[in-house]
């Protein structure tokens, strides 16, 4: 009887495996809910912005646009690109032209979603690689181009950050960045709150392996291409796509 009994309980656990396994293969989310855009920085002019020439932060996207006007320069897409500190400096690392100007931000514990761990960090190499990992797997080199770091992580290697829960109450708009299988980035961010296993399971459901949080409440998108023009803003970092005009 008890070994018949084991056997019962191995048989219902082995069901409720199999079921929850099913649950998580059949998770959809509903993709009109975010507004994104696929990029190829290889092909893609993309770069990092955070202060002018005069050493002025753009703070918006309607300054920055204004600015690449005069310099003969279309906006095709912008996206903020990270936290901020209370004295308007990047959160974290933040490197723009191959410069430092912001230090890495190793520290394990701390307030906000920055500090939820493992957060992670965005880079692109000077011969336009993005690549997407853990602020702990990171290695400073000559050949990164831009970089900033946010927090949390996303996905990390296909899997979805193991503090998210599913159904979780705490939504807000929210952005950030994945890399494709094909090796271009896929941003996107919510239209409505949404909750953070939820907006990695987008990430996820379009073949990402690693993708990066980049921010929240305060998002905004520039992409005009898709009807969808947040000019304004109150941010730091800010990551856009250019091209000249005609």
């Amino acid at each position: 009887m008890k070994r018949a009994g084991i056997i019962i309980v191995i048989s219902l656990l082995i069901g409720l495996t199999s079921f929850y396994s099913v649950q998580q293969l059949n998770y959809k989310i509903d993709e009109s809910k975010f507004i994104s855009y696929t990029l190829n920085p290889k092909k893609q002019k993309l770069d990092f912005y955070w202060k002018d020439k005069d050493g002025n932060s753009y703070v918006s996207f309607k300054n920055l646009k204004s600015k690449l006007d005069k310099e003969n320069k279309q906006l095709i897409f912008a996206m903020n690109g990270g936290m901020y500190t209370k004295d308007w400096t990047p959160q974290g690392l933040y490197i723009e032209n191959g410069i430092p100007m912001a230090k890495i931000d190793t520290l394990t514990s701390g307030y906000g979603n920055f500090y939820l761990q493992p957060n992670g960090i965005f880079y692109l190499t000077r011969d336009h690689t993005p690549i997407i990992c853990t602020t702990a797997k990171f290695r400073s080199n000559a050949d990164i181009k831009y970089a900033t770091q946010s927090g949390p992580m996303l996905l990390i290697e296909g899997k979805i950050h193991s503090k998210f829960n599913k159904g979780s109450a705490n939504v807000h708009i929210r952005n950030g960045v994945g890399i494709l299988p094909n090796g271009n980035l896929l941003f996107a961010m919510s239209k409505e709150k949404i909750n953070f296993y939820d907006f990695a399971s987008y990430f996820k459901q379009n073949g990402c392996k690693n993708a990066l949080y980049l921010d929240g409440f305060v998002s905004r998108t520039y992409l005009p291409s898709k009807n969808w023009e947040q000019l304004d803003g109150n941010f730091v970092v800010i990551i856009a796509e250019t091209k000249l005009k005609k």
